[in-house]
């Protein structure tokens, strides 16, 4: 009897501490952040919480008083493979060995773990919608594309008529055969009479909608990648009603050639051949309508960042989820004659960043230099884990505690336009210093106290041959680096 006794008391304990070791693995679980991250795709800083009022982005303001917006942040490289993949590995282009749109993500580190991944590895539920990896746009749309599928507990592909009703599509230049439209790189639009939900990035907010109220109860990983603005620039006709054709303005193309005077070769390689606008035929007046409708898609874009934060307070989430909202890179749209990305100049290299922690700071601003790559450490970081040392980037904690705290000096891009030409930038509080292959294809210096548009390059003038030496010698520890995939065919 004594012994049954014994049992039963020990079997009480036994479910006791059980009961309180997974109440207390359920509280720990609890007050672990859940983390919404919003990508937009080829959107540059046109946007009214940085200064462009013409933009109407009312949502991404909301955000912007509710988190940290970054002025000056960098992507490590100007085009959107490589860049998402080093983001989403925290690891720079050249480590990884992603240069091209081509390029495999696990093909030089296939053991890798990514964002995503480490999040699905450490409990979390790690869901994607949309484009968060490469994709071609429109013809990848409703697959999944370049994806990662080890980064994802579940992913999902959405195809609206911006893909189903492509043949639409209004494109310039000489680009507009039937069936033979390069519509992933073009100056291309559509404004329907529709909905938004009848659109990819409609869809792509429903569904992430739909993934943070299935797993509010768990801490959540959410990825909502949106593919506008990238060309073809397709939004509902309402938001193209937001803007007027006259008060879109385009820089003189008489002052965009000369701005590219003084502009190594190198650095406009894939632009000069059909310029201005990338394309033979292309009219001023058809480039403006094309801006008008990229500024549409950002607004379209905006109105679906509405509905998620809507989502988060609605559900009683946004104090305890951080929120991170980027773009892969920056985008030019007719400024000294060019247009697209792939440039290692501020228009391209620089990117809309915000982050929101919680008890962290609201509507503040911070002009240090980051990099993409230090989201992934920063994400670790406030979810209470330890960052790992292989990851390039720094965690952007010592920023949110204080903006004007001491931080590292300085963000690199690079760009790739085979291997035999190479471009590395460096960029601080002031300066811009650009090489072409360690600057025996040329070098640029930007002052951007006084010429924020990189129209006089600096780097011949005497007067800055030693800061010149220094910026150089700091660009030459990443540009030594580079190990290309495969060799060049003799």
């Amino acid at each position: 009897m004594n012994n049954l006794l014994n049992n039963f008391t020990y079997q009480k304990i036994y479910l006791v501490q059980l009961i309180l070791l997974l109440l207390i693995v359920s509280q720990l679980q609890a007050q672990q952040p859940n983390i919404l991250f919003i990508a937009a795709d080829d959107l540059n800083c046109d946007i009214s919480p940085y200064g462009v009022s013409q933009v109407k982005t009312p949502n991404l303001e909301r955000l912007a008083k509710m988190s940290m917006q970054f002025n000056n942040a960098y992507c490590q490289q100007p085009l959107c493979g490589p860049s998402r993949a080093s983001l989403m590995t925290g690891m720079r282009p050249n480590t990884i060995g992603s240069f091209t749109l081509s390029d495999k993500l696990r093909r030089r580190k296939p053991d890798v773990v990514t964002l995503g991944q480490f999040f699905k590895e450490a409990g979390y539920y790690s869901g994607r919608v949309g484009k968060i990896y490469h994709y071609g746009n429109p013809k990848d749309i409703g697959t999944n594309g370049h994806d990662d599928e080890r980064t994802w507990t579940e992913r999902f592909n959405p195809a609206g008529i911006d893909k189903i009703r492509e043949d639409e599509i209004i494109s310039y230049g000489n680009n507009t055969k039937a069936g033979n439209r390069q519509l992933g790189i073009s100056m291309a639009w559509w404004n329907p009479e529709s909905e938004d939900e009848e659109h990819t990035d409609g869809m792509v907010a429903s569904k992430a909608i739909e993934m943070i109220e299935a797993h509010k109860e768990e801490p959540f990983f959410i990825a909502a990648g949106f593919f506008n603005p990238h060309c073809p620039y397709v939004a509902p006709k309402k938001y193209f009603d937001l803007y007027d054709i006259d008060k879109i303005e385009m820089q003189d193309l008489k002052k965009a050639k000369a701005a590219l005077e003084d502009v190594p070769e190198m650095a406009t390689m894939r632009d000069t051949k059909a310029w201005p606008y990338y394309f033979d035929g292309v009219t001023v007046e058809e480039a403006k309508q094309c801006k008008l409708a990229y500024y549409a898609s950002i607004s379209f874009v905006d109105a679906q960042i509405g509905r998620l934060l809507d989502t988060l307070e609605e559900n009683n989430l946004m104090e305890n989820t951080i929120v991170v909202f980027w773009s892969d890179h920056g985008y030019f749209l007719g400024e000294k004659g060019l247009w697209y990305k792939r440039k290692a100049f501020e228009r391209s290299a620089r990117v809309p960043l915000f982050v929101k922690v919680p008890k962290g700071p609201e509507g503040v601003s911070c002009n240090k230099p980051v990099e993409l790559i230090d989201l992934y450490p920063t994400l670790v970081d406030y979810s209470g884990f330890s960052i790992s040392k292989d990851l390039e980037g720094k965690s952007l904690r010592l920023l949110l505690e204080n903006p004007k705290a001491k931080w590292k000096d300085y963000a690199i891009t690079q760009v790739h336009y085979n291997v035999d030409a190479q471009g590395y930038s460096i960029r601080n509080e002031k300066w811009r210093y650009t090489e072409r292959n360690k600057g025996k294809a040329g070098r640029e210096l930007y002052n951007h106290e006084n010429d924020p548009e990189e129209i006089t390059n600096l780097a011949k003038n005497p007067r800055y041959s030693n800061l010149i030496d220094s910026l150089s010698h700091k660009l030459q520890v990443y540009s030594d680096t580079y190990k290309p995939n495969s060799k060049k065919k003799k």
